[in-house]
């Protein structure tokens, strides 16, 4: 493993070292106005959701590392203390990008990018029209972490109308991830979106405790064949199979054609459990790959 150390390295090199590991972020798409009524739009994926009550998100446009420089939305929201943060779906995130560009104070990114500007309810940032998600925020705090090319400027906005486009709503009431289809940054001009391929679920119960995996026998812990993910799987369980549901198990057709195809070969039969568990595991069938795996006894 290869290790860096900030302090020995250009603000450029720490800033896409970090930008290529903590990924994917969310992205802010801020639409801001200075006090002669000059409105921005911007994108910041320096961005998160940090607490529902007080709905608290927060933001940072940072100084520019090239020459220190700060960008127009930071001095937008110390002139009015207001933001409505949109969240971008892939159909307008070349739209997106396209208002990121450096245009001089005064040039109304909404017009570049193409996009529709509307009176917002209760901020005077008007938001874009065409966002699935826009979250009218007033800004509490603007904390400057430091004073160099590079730093950040937490912008801490408390959300006070939520504007949401119904069409991305399941039939729970839920938003649908797939209808939203939010776009994450990542490293370079790298971005990434939401796809049925690029999703997946983990049960986690909230109010019962898992085994963990140090509970796990050692056989099976230390399995050269069971990943991270299949062990987190199993130790997420409340409790293991009893013996008598194990026993059971053993008389099925199954266990005993294996144990006979096995009966010489201990090593093989220890190996083929882990990959028929491993297989259960990764269809979800978390209790069976546990009577299968404690077949080996």
């Amino acid at each position: 493993m290869k290790t860096f150390y900030p302090k020995d390295l250009k603000t450029a090199e720490v800033q896409n070292l970090l930008q290529g590991a903590v990924t994917p972020r969310p992205i802010a798409f801020a639409s801001t106005i200075d006090k002669a009524g000059n409105v921005n739009l911007s994108p910041f994926s320096f961005f998160n959701m940090f607490s529902a009550n007080p709905p608290i998100l927060v933001f940072s446009p940072s100084r520019r590392v090239r020459d220190n420089t700060t960008k127009h939305t930071l001095d937008n929201v110390l002139e009015v203390p207001e933001v409505v943060i949109h969240i971008v779906g892939f159909g307008r995130v070349e739209q997106m990008s396209l208002a990121s560009t450096e245009y001089p104070k005064g040039i109304n990114e909404f017009e570049k990018a193409g996009l529709t500007a509307v009176k917002s309810d209760l901020v005077a940032p008007p938001r874009v029209k065409e966002a699935a998600v826009a979250l009218e925020c007033k800004v509490n705090e603007v904390k400057a972490l430091g004073t160099g090319g590079g730093a950040g400027n937490l912008v801490i906005c408390e959300v006070i109308a939520i504007h949401i486009n119904e069409s991305i709503f399941d039939e729970k009431g839920a938003i649908d991830p797939f209808k939203l289809s939010p776009v994450a940054r990542l490293g370079g001009s790298w971005y990434s979106r939401i796809t049925p391929e690029s999703l997946f679920q983990i049960p986690k119960p909230l109010s019962n405790l898992g085994i963990g995996v140090d509970q796990i026998p050692e056989v099976i812990r230390t399995s050269p064949i069971l990943t991270g993910n299949n062990l987190g799987r199993l130790g997420n369980v409340m409790e293991l199979p009893s013996e008598e549901e194990v026993r059971s198990f053993s008389d099925s057709e199954e266990i005993q054609e294996m144990r006979i195809r096995f009966k010489n070969d201990p090593e093989s039969w220890l190996d083929h459990l882990h990959l028929r568990a491993k297989e259960e595991l990764e269809a979800g069938n978390v209790d069976l790959a546990w009577k299968i795996l404690l077949q080996y006894q």
